[in-house]
């Protein structure tokens, strides 16, 4: 799961008011569910999800009929604006539900391994023993219920890479996704053994397979942010840099990209470059038509704002800090980095 890291931050009163402001016309606009309406209810919350509009999100799944046959979907769409907002033990609460009410959904469990995953990185050594054994079954399930589901594989993958064999990870077991990979995305497959590799301090393959994803990737400015990663950890920061703009240069041509531009930015803040090149990728990903659920809108005006403070523009900050108060009010980060 990705992670990075946010500080909660105050609100003085005006700037309470200021989102106020900001919020009253988003709520107001959450449509009402009316007959001719009612098809599509679950596509309104999903694209308020994408959109990282948490409180319309919720508003819509209130709205909901309990007895709707959809209440499955309803409960996994919850689950994830639950993880977006960092909610954990109710994020595994919507997506164990979720589960329950079609145990032979691929994505459900996927989700479900997710939101454990997130809940095990911060239990107790005991507790997080028994919950990394249970995201190993969730993700397992959701790969064997649909073996073509790339996201799935990857996800399994990263798992058995990253745990100890004694909750059934396995460096080889990672190499064999990586070979399941291959048949449905070869780039996740490249990445996958990038960062096996990589765990295994061979960085010269590890580089290779990075490059190697780029140029089979159909959306190469996602994969050169995973080698601009690798830069950073190996702490190669003009290679770093030089990835993040092939980054931006690549999404540019793609407009499925935008996660790749909070991504890069987020590389840069962590290192404490080039902000102002950091705030651009945010307003270019604010104002583009690629928000998603991986990249919270919320959490990308938070960034912005600091990012316009260390700049030297506390309104522009101010106006940004509000932006997201008004999509997720009641958002309380960690950390930053944990998007």
């Amino acid at each position: 799961m990705r992670q990075r890291s946010l500080t909660v931050w105050a609100l003085p009163p005006a700037l309470l008011a200021a989102a106020t402001a900001i919020a009253m016309p988003l709520l107001a606009s959450t449509p009402s569910l009316t007959p001719d309406q009612s098809m599509q209810p679950l596509a309104q919350v999903n694209a308020a999800l994408q959109a990282g509009e948490a409180d319309k999100a919720l508003a819509l799944l209130k709205s909901l009929p309990s007895s709707d046959a959809g209440q499955g979907e309803a409960h996994n769409l919850e689950c994830r604006v639950r993880i977006m907002l960092s909610q954990w033990n109710a994020a595994s609460d919507q997506c164990q539900e979720a589960v329950r009410l079609d145990g032979q959904n691929s994505e459900y469990h996927m989700w479900l391994g997710r939101a454990l995953g997130e809940k095990a990185d911060r239990a107790s050594f005991l507790t997080a023993y028994s919950l990394a054994k249970r995201v190993r079954a969730e993700f397992e399930e959701s790969v064997r219920l649909n073996p073509t589901n790339a996201a799935a594989l990857a996800d399994l993958g990263e798992f058995y890479r990253q745990a100890p064999g004694v909750v059934g990870g396995g460096i080889e077991k990672a190499q064999g996704v990586a070979a399941e990979l291959d048949k449905v995305d070869p780039a996740r497959a490249d990445e996958l053994r990038g960062q096996i590799a990589d765990q295994q301090k061979d960085y010269g393959t590890a580089e290779r397979e990075f490059k190697q994803a780029i140029a089979a990737s159909a959306h190469p400015a996602t994969q050169w942010i995973a080698l601009a990663s690798f830069y950073r950890r190996r702490q190669r920061w003009t290679e770093m840099e030089t990835a993040v703009h092939s980054a931006v240069t690549a999404a540019e041509h793609d407009k499925h990209a935008g996660v790749a531009l909070y991504d890069g930015a987020s590389i840069l803040i962590e290192t404490n470059r080039d902000p102002a090149l950091a705030s651009k990728m945010l307003e270019d990903y604010l104002a583009g038509s690629a928000k998603t659920e991986e990249a919270p809108a919320f959490v990308a005006h938070i960034r912005l704002a600091r990012l316009q403070e260390q700049l030297g523009d506390a309104a522009v900050a101010n106006r940004e800090r509000a932006m997201a108060l008004a999509l997720a009010h009641d958002y309380k980060p960690e950390q930053d980095s944990k998007h």
